[in-house]
């Protein structure tokens, strides 16, 4: 067991799931994985039980039913709570967050000075690859919608792999954290930067999926655009004391 856990959430990943984490068990710097799955069809589950007769440091999570990306990395953050994980990660299985940059995020946050550190794909212009344009549009102005309304620094405000210190985790009260898909994202890093933790973005090149299938549709993107509004109101009639 080391400090470093990697949340992995999965719905219908058979393709990649073996892959991902046959990788991440290769970096040489060592890193435990949290699976929380979500009763995928497709025997993702099936998959993980196999890997962990081989990787004692791999966990698994199953869940009833398809309960959205926010519940799940609540769900993995509670467990490595418990579990005492000093950096928690959120890593997408699909390979469009490339493992190795697990390392850069874990040293932004060891020894760097960073509560949270965020794989940016805005910070250094725009490193994607094989989006459509449109998509990637989409979310580079959802960035920066996100950072007119909020008055957060940061470049990408949706992006999905990040690394979390534990103080970080045990300051937000995870059960009045209200979005459950993207916006899920933009919530933790605001609620983040409120409590006054030191974020740092680390640039990275995101790849879109080769294998599987995509989860984005656009009531995730409705939710993003109005849930921000509200978020940034509530943040009026609250107080963010640590």
């Amino acid at each position: 067991m080391t400090d470093r856990l990697v949340i992995i959430p999965t719905y219908n990943e058979k393709e990649n799931i073996e892959a991902i984490v046959r990788k991440v068990f290769s970096l040489e710097t060592a890193f435990d994985i949290l699976v929380i799955e979500d009763n995928s069809p497709d025997g993702t589950a099936a998959i993980v039980k196999s890997l962990q007769k081989e990787f004692s440091q791999l966990h698994i999570i199953e869940r009833k039913g398809k309960l959205g990306l926010g519940t799940a990395y609540i769900t993995g953050f509670k467990w490595a709570l418990e579990n005492n994980y000093e950096y928690v990660f959120e890593m997408d299985a699909d390979f469009s967050h490339n493992p190795e940059d697990l390392v850069r995020l874990y040293e932004a946050c060891a020894n760097q000075g960073g509560d949270m550190a965020i794989g940016s794909r805005y910070v250094s212009g725009v490193n994607v690859v094989n989006w459509p344009m449109g998509r990637v549009l989409m979310s580079y102005f959802a960035s920066k919608y996100v950072r007119i309304v909020t008055g957060m620094k940061i470049h990408d405000a949706t992006a999905g792999f990040k690394c979390y210190t534990k103080k970080v985790l045990e300051t937000i009260n995870l059960d009045k954290i209200r979005f459950k898909g993207y916006a899920f994202q933009i919530e933790m890093k605001f609620t983040t930067w409120k409590f006054g933790f030191n974020i740092i973005e680390v640039p990275i090149i995101f790849t879109d999926r080769t294998q599987g299938t995509s989860k984005m549709s656009g009531g995730i993107f409705n939710e993003a655009v109005w849930g921000v509004i509200k978020m940034k109101l509530r943040s009026f009639f609250t107080k963010y004391e640590r």
